[in-house]
């Protein structure tokens, strides 16, 4: 996502109490952070902060952590926030908000975290073969997850591409994940919350997919 500089983004991110300015400090740690026993779930690219806003608020007993590579859209991620929990007066205790380059990933987490379950929601597909090694969601990168997702651990994926969605499929089945389920025409109900760009591609007409996956 391309996002021009803003000013503001980083002092309010300052005075977040749920922003980790440093999350190497947490790895190994970020059960004990969250000081409950709740299930943790990572967003991965969480962009401006639309679907970890209505997730985490619609599921009060799950913990939820949001990482993107640059702080000024995690300033917007925190203003949505902020607006969906103060419609109900309610404290923001179940999100933490990081920001951090996913490609190294495994700086910042570890085995003895145990997430429960990785979102990742219209990653760039990167489409160029001397790049896809970057994709969120390629072999390379499933193997990092791993190694701190619980046994049993899912991931969630959605896109609007056709090409990385089938390649997705075969990066999942490398790195020895089940696949539970696949669509490539994700319909809209209750259950499924939108990301912006899952709202603006439906918008266009463009068919979803989706990718629900566990370690083995």
């Amino acid at each position: 996502m391309r996002i021009r500089r803003k000013p503001w983004a980083r002092p309010e991110l300052e005075a977040c109490e749920y922003f980790i300015d440093n999350p190497k400090e947490l790895k190994n740690k970020w059960r004990s952070y969250f000081k409950n026993d709740n299930p943790i779930y990572l967003e991965l690219g969480c962009g401006k902060g639309v679907f970890i806003s209505e997730i985490a608020f619609k599921n009060p007993n799950i913990n939820y952590i949001a990482i993107d590579i640059k702080s000024d859209v995690l300033g917007y991620a925190r203003r949505y926030i902020e607006s969906k929990y103060a419609e109900e007066g309610r404290n923001v205790e179940n999100v933490l908000l990081t920001a951090y380059n996913i490609e190294q990933i495994l700086d910042i987490f570890g085995e003895e975290d145990k997430i429960d379950r990785i979102y990742i929601n219209f990653c760039n597909p990167w489409p160029k073969a001397k790049h896809k090694k970057r994709r969120l969601t390629h072999t390379k990168q499933l193997n990092l997850y791993k190694q701190f997702l619980k046994p049993e651990g899912e991931i969630y994926f959605k896109t609007d591409d056709d090409e990385l969605y089938l390649a997705t499929i075969k990066y999942f089945e490398e790195s020895g994940f089940t696949i539970l389920s696949k669509t490539d025409d994700l319909k809209e109900d209750e259950d499924n919350i939108l990301t912006e760009h899952e709202i603006m591609f439906r918008g266009k007409g463009i068919k979803i997919k989706q990718i629900l996956a566990k370690i083995n």
